[in-house]
């Protein structure tokens, strides 16, 4: 199979689709690499590399899109991207379709196989290729908070742990997945004040297990989410329902309880977001302030990040991608049920039901496309 890689687009995005190493997996499998000139630079690796490595430099993504077989990515296509895509190629990325209408559109418009790295499965209904970029974002919220905390960034002038004699700032953490358990790793290991908020008894056990009484946890009812927010100085979003929007769990009304200066991090903006005075934003622009809360949106917070992001990523996503270049699409898919959860438009039909439903698109079952 001749499998593409290209230069991302989106601002600020510095991941790319391939690293060095995986387009050798990939020849080393008898596949041809194609990789758009300059499209390994944001991580440190040059085209020269991506030679020694037996891929081929193309000069424009327009000759991977109209060539190439399986298009690699990390962030889902823009839409000059999405011009390009065709039906029979197979593209596989982060898609994050249910808060996306414009985007679904032209992926079922192009007839174009999609499969979204986010609801690839695991054992247990687990998100393995979520996973890291979950743990990036999570362990880059806290990062992110401390410095939007800063009063020459808008925040209260609050130093996440304090000092000697001056008490430590309070994170409230919603959601005990791993994006919520990397946030309070880090906040703990600052020496913050960390309330980690769930709605799952299995999860705050383990977590008070992990953590003991280095961080507190609470059951996310309505009334302890509005008192915990309202006492927060940072506020960390990280909710997650695969493959659908995230909730709006903090409302505009908490908003006006909250202290001035207090910094709210949404790292469910792909989905939605989980505030609902969300909208997402850039690295170049990363925060805007409503009702004097400052709000950090950053849609692609482990782009920042590259080197470690890109090839933390590539751990999980190449044997996939190795599975689809070597059987096809349908054979990868019907021989891993895990994969095969990835599937979220091919042919101009919508696959996945969460997308679905949010989006107003008839479902066609996975069995149906398999058949």
């Amino acid at each position: 199979m001749r499998v593409g890689t290209v230069r991302e687009i989106k601002n600020h995005e510095y991941r790319v689709g391939l690293t060095p190493e995986s387009a050798c997996e990939l020849v080393a499998h008898g596949h041809e690499v194609w990789v758009e000139t300059g499209a390994g630079l944001g991580i440190g690796a040059s085209d020269a590399e991506y030679e020694a490595q037996g891929a081929k430099i193309v000069p424009d993504a327009s000759t991977i899109f109209a060539e190439c077989e399986m298009v690699v990515k990390v962030k889902e296509p823009q839409a000059v991207e999405r011009a390009m895509l065709r039906e029979g190629q197979v593209l596989y990325t982060y898609l994050h379709l249910a808060p996306d209408p414009e985007q679904t559109a032209d992926l079922v418009k192009s007839g174009v196989t999609a499969i979204a790295y986010e609801t690839v499965t695991g054992p247990g209904g687990s998100l393995p290729l979520l996973k890291p970029m979950s743990q990036v974002a999570g362990r880059m919220s806290i990062q992110a908070g401390a410095t939007a905390l800063e009063k020459a960034h808008g925040g209260r002038g609050v130093l996440l742990g304090g000092v000697p004699g001056v008490m430590p700032a309070k994170v409230a953490v919603i959601g005990g997945g791993v994006v919520g358990f990397n946030a309070a790793q880090m906040a703990v290991g600052l020496g913050a004040d960390v309330t980690i908020l769930d709605r799952n008894p299995e999860v705050l056990e383990k977590l008070g297990i992990h953590f003991e009484s280095r961080a507190k946890t609470r059951f996310s009812s309505k009334a302890n989410l509005a008192e915990s927010v309202a006492e927060a100085d940072l506020v960390i979003g990280a909710v997650l329902i695969p493959g659908a929007a995230a909730p709006k769990l903090v409302t505009r009304a908490m908003l006006k309880t909250m202290k001035a200066g207090a910094v709210l991090v949404d790292v469910a903006i792909d989905q939605g977001g989980c505030f609902e005075t969300s909208h997402a934003t850039t690295h170049a622009e990363p925060t805007f302030v409503v009702d004097d809360v400052v709000h950090y949106c950053v849609a692609n917070m482990p782009g920042a990040v590259s080197r470690t992001s890109t090839y933390a990523l590539n751990n999980v996503t190449l044997p996939h991608a190795l599975a689809i270049a070597d059987k096809g699409w349908k054979a990868a898919l019907r021989d891993d049920a895990h994969l095969a959860e990835g599937l979220n438009v091919h042919a101009g039909k919508v696959s996945y039901e969460a997308v679905a439903r949010e989006l107003g698109y008839e479902h066609t079952p996975l069995a149906t496309l398999l058949a």
